[in-house]
């Protein structure tokens, strides 16, 4: 069986698909990419149990096959191939698949595609239209302050929550918060999954530039995100998402107003200088002035500067982690933030100045206890 595509045409599609293919899978058969020709449509499908991506793109052949290609293999001679038309020969008997290009001949060694696992099929799901700016804005803004402990698995993702009023996307590591939100997304019925992260980061990497919409459809089990010609299937956290609101403090009465590039630039040179354990940073605001300091005891490092805001409020001094304060200064893109305080031992709120239309972004980080207030 034969069949003539593009090398660029099908290196772009399965680069999307490379990402998914586990290091050291739990079945030897998902380090291949599943290839499936029916009436002149390559269907590819890459999967490590948990997330699967099918891609289509159409070839030329008379014939339908199905046959597990090496996925490392694949890419690699692709890549290192100039553009032109290849030819792929299958031999159904054996698994092995030659592709024949203008001056050479290379072959894999397949296996077979029935024992490729099966694509998860939703019954009884629920369905959701959803742009894909609003989509890539939504992970961009979540996906760094997600956890890596597995211990909290519902919060190895982010938490989708689509209501009749808006849409707010939720991530958390216990340490750091960020809530999404968006006015002009809502639904006729509530909508409350957790995506883990790695289907996000997949999902984000081959979400379109151009204005267009994406079909989520779920069930109690699975999410498949659709688009073009690309459909992401990915298995929900079966967990309950913490009660993220119980923990925004409502009353902050200090408000200070900051350059975002300045205190960017600040919390990188002074955490230099901050214990490497904790990597604490010392807010202490007074008037229009803020001072970022840092020390390290151990080593007798200590490292000051001074910074203009505006303040509205009381006298504060207060201790953050400057690794999640520099993270979250990264991931906003307004010329200037909002830190709304209370006291030392409440969480922080950070949040843009300028927005979008439409959209809400609030940032949480827990405080570190300094020693003058223990």
């Amino acid at each position: 069986m034969k069949f003539i595509v593009s090398t660029s045409t099908l290196l772009k599609q399965i680069s999307l698909l490379t990402g998914v293919i586990p290091s050291n899978p739990v079945v030897p058969i998902l380090e291949n990419f599943l290839f499936e020709i029916k009436d002149g449509i390559l269907h590819i499908t890459a999967s490590d149990l948990q997330t699967t991506i099918i891609t289509t793109l159409d070839v030329e052949t008379e014939e339908d096959c199905n046959v597990a290609v090496p996925a490392k293999m694949l890419v690699d001679t692709l890549r290192n191939l100039p553009e032109q038309p290849v030819t792929f020969t299958i031999d159904l008997d054996t698994y092995s698949v030659e592709i024949s290009s203008d001056n050479g001949r290379y072959k894999l060694s397949g296996e077979n595609a029935t024992d490729f696992p099966k694509v998860p099929e939703l019954t009884r799901s629920d369905m959701i239209e959803i742009p894909t700016d609003v989509m890539s804005e939504a992970i961009s803004y979540t996906l760094f302050a997600t956890s890596n402990d597995e211990m909290k698995p519902a919060m190895n993702g982010v938490y989708f929550n689509i209501t009749e009023e808006n849409a707010n996307f939720v991530a958390s590591d216990s340490h750091r918060l960020i809530r999404y939100r968006r006015e002009d997304l809502k639904a006729d019925f509530e909508t409350a999954i957790i995506i883990h992260k790695k289907a996000l980061n997949l999902l984000k990497a081959s979400l379109p530039t151009d204005a267009t919409s994406l079909t989520l459809e779920y069930n109690s089990a699975n999410a498949i995100f659709s688009f073009k010609n690309i459909r992401l299937i990915c298995r929900l956290i079966d967990e309950r998402f913490p009660d993220y609101e119980n923990v925004i403090p409502l009353n902050n009465d200090n408000q200070v107003v900051i350059d975002r590039a300045e205190l960017l630039s600040t919390l990188k040179r002074i955490v230099i200088y901050a214990n490497k354990s904790t990597n604490q940073v010392r807010f202490k605001i007074t008037g229009n002035e803020m001072q970022v300091s840092a020390e390290d005891l151990d080593f007798s490092n200590e490292a000051t500067e001074r910074l203009f805001c505006d303040h509205d409020g009381a006298d504060i001094e207060i201790g953050f982690n400057a690794r999640f304060l520099i993270e979250i200064l990264t991931n906003l893109y307004s010329d200037k933030v909002m830190f709304q305080l209370s006291e030392p031992s409440s969480a922080g709120l950070i949040i843009p100045v300028e927005k979008g239309d439409n959209e809400d972004i609030l940032m949480l980080v827990m405080p570190i206890m300094l020693h003058n207030y223990v």
